[in-house]
Order: C-alpha cells, then sequence, then structure tokens
C-alpha cells in the first residue's frame, strides 16, 4: 500500500514561500496547535502568529506565519499568510 501524503501550498502577500509534498503539516491556530495528517476531514482554519511545521522525507520545514488562514481538503493544504517567512 501507498504512503498517504499531502500536497501543501504556504503562500503570503510576499508570494509563494513554498509548495511540496509532506507526511503531516503543523499550523498554529487562534486557539491553540492544529495537527494535520492525510485523510484529515475537510476544514477552514484561522492562523495564528506562529510556526508552520511540514514534514517531508526529507525533513522538517519551517515557516514563521502571522494572521491569515489554512485550508484542508482532500489531502491538499493551504496556508494563507498576511505575512510569512521561511525560517
Amino acid at each position: 500500500m501507498a504512503d498517504k501524503v499531502l500536497q501543501v501550498e504556504i503562500v503570503s502577500h510576499e508570494g509563494r514561500l513554498w509548495h511540496g509534498i509532506g507526511t503531516s503539516v503543523q499550523i498554529p491556530v487562534v486557539d491553540g496547535q492544529l495537527g494535520i495528517l492525510p485523510g484529515r476531514q475537510p476544514m477552514l482554519a484561522m492562523l495564528n502568529a506562529g510556526t508552520v511545521l511540514v514534514t517531508t522525507k526529507e525533513g522538517v520545514q519551517t515557516f514563521t506565519v502571522d494572521s491569515g488562514f489554512a485550508s484542508i481538503d482532500s489531502d491538499f493544504v493551504t496556508v494563507v499568510a498576511d505575512h510569512g517567512t521561511i525560517s
């Protein structure tokens, strides 16, 4: 059986920060942290300032973001931050 993965895109007003394949994503939301794994039910979440962690087969990608939102649907994760940087 093939490993399940997430298609991940991190964007901000500055442009696309990163896109690729991840095995999990962790995002800062207004009421704590949200962990996202393949197969997650669709949802829309408001971001809080903090760090987005994307676990890939090569390691962990980290991004610092402020307000915005994240959309999760059919193993596609899109993080849209007002401002963001690669950590």
